[in-house]
């Protein structure tokens, strides 16, 4: 059964919330980060992507880079924009895109979860981008930024966090600039954060990285790395366990991650045409955008045209958890055999772009050159991601985009 403990938070101050807050590190680049953290002294951005306060021409991974955020990360406390709970708690973290708001219970999940396959994956992650993410938590000796976790619902879970919110005013409360909702509350009842830590461990076998796999890993790696050159490890320090919001499976959406592709790989788009009639039926929509309509139904955009794709019975198996994705669909009959993208993860000539920019960001990548084609994928659902988890088995690259983001900074998990 999973283990989610309370924990002494290291929090901003209230009045500092909403510009110390900010998205995770590795949706923007250095450029994006620094334009985000322009008036804002206290961002945290200045910590998790401290690049921002040095040279240009900086390499991101070099010890300046991580010099720079230990000394900011220690400036915040010193200043008291940052400042530690004298008591462990579990908090409420509710995010409201579009009317609609989930609620996750922000706990310390366990490392030991992590190693033996209680907390399950279904991303692979690469080892460059685990070493980066280890790096910065073990030189702040802190899990600065949150990992996004999804596991079964349960009621009494539910009731308690309803109760919470529907009586309590939230310690932070605020709009960011995207425009989604960010809101935040302090359990402080002890027998509240005792039974929410029972029920965890009574009724959650399993929960799920949702977002963060390389965050996740290096926390994990981190806190094993400690416990290994501890020779008086107990398994009850802090850096047993690492920080993660939790929120139930049945109030999260995944949408859309779609591709772009730089060239039509020698073909016309006759050519083209012609190829995929063997898989799909293509239907022409002209110029207005569209949207997929269900599973196994794709849009494809290139030539100044959208077309509508829908896979052909036998080009994937109901019956396999990964050929049933349109995903791998995409790649097994376009992608690989058509436009010899062979490596998801290196090549160079294919791009993914989240769903939260929509359609119009596949049509201006084509239209303006960068790109030749592009396809936009009906959504993978929470029933499939907990399917294929529990199977064992790993999506490919880029299949999830969970949106909102968590924001960093609201709470922060020190290793001591």
């Amino acid at each position: 059964m999973a283990v989610v403990k309370p924990f002494r938070g290291l929090r901003p101050l209230r009045a500092l919330a909403k510009d110390l807050a900010c998205l995770p590190y590795d949706v923007m680049n250095a450029g994006e980060a620094k334009k985000m953290a322009k008036g804002k002294e206290c961002s945290l951005l200045h910590i998790t992507r401290s690049e921002i306060d040095l040279p240009a021409d900086i390499d991101t991974h070099s010890d300046q880079v991580y010099d720079k955020s230990v000394e900011n990360f220690s400036k915040w406390q010193q200043k008291g924009w940052l400042v530690q709970d004298t008591d462990p708690h579990f908090y409420i973290y509710a995010q409201t895109m579009k009317g609609r708001t989930q609620f996750g219970i922000v706990g310390c999940a366990s490392v030991d979860d992590y190693l033996n396959g209680v907390i399950k994956k279904h991303e692979l992650t690469r080892p460059d981008k685990e070493q980066d993410r280890m790096i910065h938590v073990r030189v702040n000796n802190a899990n600065i930024e949150p990992v996004f976790f999804t596991y079964p619902a349960v009621k009494e879970i539910d009731e308690i966090v309803n109760n919470i919110v529907s009586s309590k005013e939230p310690e932070y409360d605020f709009v960011a600039e995207d425009g989604f909702g960010h809101h935040f509350w302090v359990i402080k009842n002890p027998e509240t954060n005792r039974l929410i830590e029972k029920l965890f461990a009574k009724k959650v076998p399993f929960t799920y990285v949702a977002d963060g796999h390389h965050r996740t890993a290096a926390a994990a790696l981190v806190g094993k790395e400690k416990r290994d050159n501890n020779p008086s490890h107990t398994g009850k320090e802090e850096y047993n366990f690492f920080l993660a919001v939790h929120f139930p499976a049945d109030q999260l959406r995944i949408i859309d991650y779609n591709r772009t592709i730089k060239d039509l790989n020698g073909l016309t788009p006759g050519q083209l045409l012609k190829r995929l009639e063997k898989g799909f039926v293509i239907e022409e929509k002209g110029k207005r955008s569209y949207r997929p309509k269900k599973l196994h139904n794709f849009s494809m955009y290139f030539d100044g045209k959208w077309f509508s794709l829908t896979a052909r019975p036998g080009t994937f198996d109901d019956n396999d958890p990964i050929g049933v994705l349109d995903v791998t669909i995409l790649t097994n009959q376009i992608l690989s055999p058509i436009l010899d993208i062979q490596d998801l993860r290196r090549s160079k000539r294919i791009d993914f772009i989240g769903g939260i920019r929509g359609l119009s960001e596949l049509k201006k990548r084509v239209d303006k050159g960068e790109m030749k084609i592009a396809f936009a994928l009906f959504p993978v659902s929470m029933n499939q991601l907990i399917t294929i988890a529990d199977s064992g088995n790993i999506m490919p690259p880029k299949s999830t985009w969970f949106e909102p983001k968590l924001r960093s900074g609201l709470v922060i998990h020190l290793l001591d």
